[in-house]
């Protein structure tokens, strides 16, 4: 609430929120209703100290008093006052052993930008800053959304047997920063969103929320406030966006097209500090254990580095525009002015040239068969959020930025699910169905089973061939349909004005396509037009060169001359095409 940074004893919670140079918490979520909040309303010291502290009413206090005021005894009236079971019920002397622990009372889930948006961000003008502020705002907000409608669990009866969707929504509260806990203190613009673990169930009793729920979908919620916040962006600041390998081989991120990489350099510093650290915890493990770590070990060796090079954030209070000056000189002193004060007109122009050639066309088709390639070589056995999860990290990397439509990551999966899926074990687990991968191809039917077995590769790079090479196979099934075909239907219907390509600019706006089925309609339209006129063609040789050829009869009066060329009559229900092709 303060910014991670240090409060006296007695000071109050404003003043010290002014003083570490951040903003009050703000309420939100649809369960709000419920305990007489509104969203956007301040979170004061004492609201949290009893939802998020002991599972009661923010407005216990009131409610106690007028309870005590008919009459009743103080243990009803605090009983009344508790949202769900008693947190004194761990602590009980007649409680299971199992529940012998700390209360579990919410759960912080933060939203961080990509770090060129920190940047752009902390050194360019305030009216962009107050821009990115707000495209934080609406991705972390649906982001929530999506979680309370699609995502939130609550559990009753005895082990929690019983499940189902939450009453009413979540209650978060929402806390920004603006720095990381870099010695030197760098941008970070990032939210912490606290959910209670407090909400109502179906019939309107209060209880706990399912923890395994949010656990479970957090990686898909990731990878949609990532969409979201993307989206934001360029629709506000005609930005684009562009892959960047951080580590070689892992899995890439996405950046603001035009920034210069330096500036990466320099905002991370708390990552460089824990790289440097990196090296000394592998040496150790590996002289203890006798091998390299594997995947699960060298995340845990990370953690164990970032903890150890986790330092207290600053005590000299600072404004976040003291916070912005100091952030601007210090950029302009390690790559110059011209970097830091050209960063607008830079994304602007790499903005361009990313639209010049990316054009921001979804296939169902094939995105849900890329995505089934990646998650079935990184997972073997996977579920449905694991497709979801890369569905949207899909999108964001078609649509650079682009808005999609509603529901498409939906459909990418369910298109995934019915297609290329069967089901194996327990718990609603699927893998990839080779036989519906690859149809017809008996030799190819193995094709994706050296991939996960090339160890000297990392899974994501494998991941990416196994893509490649199925989105090769989607292709050279769709071309060989087309080719063999030869459809020529009675009538040729061709645009008089030719429509603009997927992707071209219509005014100021860049129409982005989602159903590629359009432009294969126009493909094969063009495609029967061109084999109808080569046909006239043939038809009109042919015939020149029967008045040509000698006859054994002498020709009648009325014949034409040799040389006059029949006019070639388009066949009834036909009609010529008029739509500019050669």
């Amino acid at each position: 609430m303060v910014g991670d940074g240090q409060r006296l004893a007695g000071r109050p919670l404003r003043a010290a929120q002014d003083e570490a140079g951040v903003p009050p918490g703000v309420w939100k979520g649809r369960g709000l209703a419920a305990v007489g909040l509104t969203a956007g309303d301040v979170v004061t010291e004492r609201q949290a100290e009893l939802l998020l502290g002991e599972g009661r009413h923010p407005d216990a206090d009131r409610i106690e008093r007028a309870l005590l005021a008919e009459g009743k005894s103080p243990a009803q009236a605090r009983r009344a006052t508790v949202l769900g079971r008693p947190i004194e019920h761990n602590q009980s002397p007649e409680t299971e052993k199992a529940k012998e622990r700390t209360p579990w009372l919410g759960m912080d889930l933060v939203f961080r930008a990509p770090s060129t948006a920190h940047i752009t961000w902390a050194l360019m003008d305030d009216e962009t800053r107050r821009v990115l502020e707000l495209c934080q705002d609406i991705a972390r907000d649906k982001t929530l959304e999506w979680l309370e409608e699609a995502v939130a669990e609550i559990r009753w009866k005895s082990g929690g047997k019983n499940r189902g969707r939450v009453r009413d929504g979540l209650i978060v509260a929402v806390f920004r920063h603006y720095e990381s806990r870099a010695v030197d203190s760098r941008p970070l613009l990032h939210d912490h969103a606290v959910v209670s673990i407090r909400a109502r169930r179906p019939d309107g009793t209060w209880g706990n929320q399912t923890a395994g729920a949010l656990v479970t979908h957090i990686v898909a919620a990731d990878a949609l406030y990532t969409l979201l916040f993307m989206e934001e962006v360029s629709a506000r600041l005609g930005w684009a966006w562009e892959p960047r390998e951080v580590t070689p081989g892992r899995r890439p991120v996405m950046e603001i097209a035009g920034i210069d990489q330096r500036l990466i350099g320099w905002q991370s510093t708390r990552r460089q500090q824990i790289e440097d650290a990196l090296p000394v915890l592998t040496a150790s493990y590996e002289e203890r254990q006798g091998h390299p770590p594997g995947e699960r070990a060298a995340y845990a060796l990370a953690c164990q580095a970032a903890d150890q090079t986790r330092s207290p954030k600053r005590t000299v209070p600072l404004s976040l525009t003291e916070l912005r000056e100091r952030w601007r000189a210090s950029a302009v002193a390690a790559f110059g002015a011209c970097t830091v004060y050209r960063l607008a007109e830079r994304a602007r122009a790499a903005a361009a040239a990313v639209w010049a050639r990316v054009h921001p066309v979804v296939d169902i088709a094939l995105a849900a068969a890329q995505t089934i390639a990646v998650v079935y070589v990184m997972r073997g056995a996977f579920k449905d959020h694991h497709l979801l999860a890369e569905a949207r990290r899909h999108l964001s990397y078609v649509l650079r930025g682009r808005p999609h439509q509603p529901g498409l990551d939906d459909q990418i999966v369910q298109e995934a699910i019915d297609h290329y899926t069967r089901p194996v074990g327990r718990g609603r687990m699927m893998t990839a169905d080779l036989r519906a991968l690859y149809p017809r191809d008996t030799e190819d039917q193995a094709v994706l089973r050296p991939l996960t077995r090339n160890r000297s590769a990392s899974p994501y790079q494998r991941a990416r061939l196994a893509a490649g090479a199925l989105t090769a196979r989607v292709h050279a099934v769709r071309r060989a349909d087309r080719l063999n075909s030869r459809t020529r239907p009675r009538t040729v219907a061709v645009p008089a004005t030719p429509s603009p390509r997927p992707g071209r600019r219509v005014g100021r706006d860049l129409e982005p396509t989602t159903d590629v089925a359009a432009v294969e309609q126009t493909s094969r339209t063009l495609e029967a037009a061109a084999a109808e006129m080569a046909a006239r063609l043939q038809a009109g040789i042919r015939e020149r060169a029967a008045a040509r050829r000698p006859s054994p009869q002498p020709a009648p009066a009325t014949a034409p001359p040799p040389h006059a060329q029949q006019p070639v009559q388009p066949a009834p229900g036909r009609t010529t095409p008029t739509g500019g092709i050669a």
